[in-house]
């Protein structure tokens, strides 16, 4: 699951993007608002973390522009401003959240999966599709009862899957999902995974339609 991180503060920026990725998120950081409005009118992004405090432009004039482009994309955001106006404000100019610094890491990754869950408008925090049970929060597989060991990538994989288990994901789709900035990508890496996927899980857990991408099995 790819985030947009726009952060100024270095080592807080750091820190969020490593905590975040070792939770299983993929993580793009931005230090000001004008790198930020660049790549969310380009890159696909799940949800935007937003500090308010940036050096070139407020993070509620980049929330104002965003909602005003009727863009639904969640935004939470990281602010160290604790007043209640300030949290009014935030919520009622479009934040889907708002997270007061300092903050638990454990705390910040919850509130992104509600968000997540809440965006698919989904309230059960499993993503579960026949016998395969999988959860974002653990990190945990079940198939059939039994637990699947999956590399941090396989693990990505699977998941952008089963968040649209009806759909057909070209392969762009998917990397754009599980790969952030400076990632090189091997041109069949996705399809050494899809490969390890199917060995764990079953050879018609994911169906391939050719020429279109790959999709979750009839359940």
């Amino acid at each position: 699951m790819r985030l947009l991180l726009v952060e100024d503060d270095p080592m807080i920026g750091e820190s969020i993007r490593t905590g975040l990725r070792n939770d299983g998120f993929t993580v793009d950081w931005a230090r000001e608002a004008r790198q930020a409005e660049a790549v969310l009118g380009s890159e696909p992004y799940a949800l935007l973390l937003l500090d308010l405090g940036l050096p070139d432009k407020s993070g509620l004039d980049l929330l104002r522009d965003l909602r005003r482009r009727v863009d639904p994309l969640p935004v939470l955001i990281m602010t160290a401003r604790d007043a209640v106006s300030d949290r009014v404000n935030g919520l009622d100019m479009g934040a889907d959240d708002y997270l007061v610094k300092p903050f638990d890491l454990d705390e910040l990754a919850a509130r992104i999966r509600a968000l997540l869950r809440r965006h698919a408008g989904r309230a059960e925090p499993l993503l579960v599709h026949g016998a395969l049970v999988v959860n974002p929060a653990t990190r945990e597989v079940l198939h059939q009862g039994r637990s699947v060991s999956l590399s941090a990538r396989e693990f990505a994989v699977l998941r952008v899957l089963m968040e649209r288990p009806g759909a057909i994901l070209s392969r762009a789709q998917i990397e754009e999902q599980i790969y952030g900035w400076h990632e090189e990508v091997d041109s069949n890496v996705l399809e050494v995974h899809i490969h390890h996927l199917r060995r764990k899980l079953g050879a018609s857990a994911i169906l391939n339609v050719r020429g279109l991408g790959y999709l979750m099995g009839e359940p």
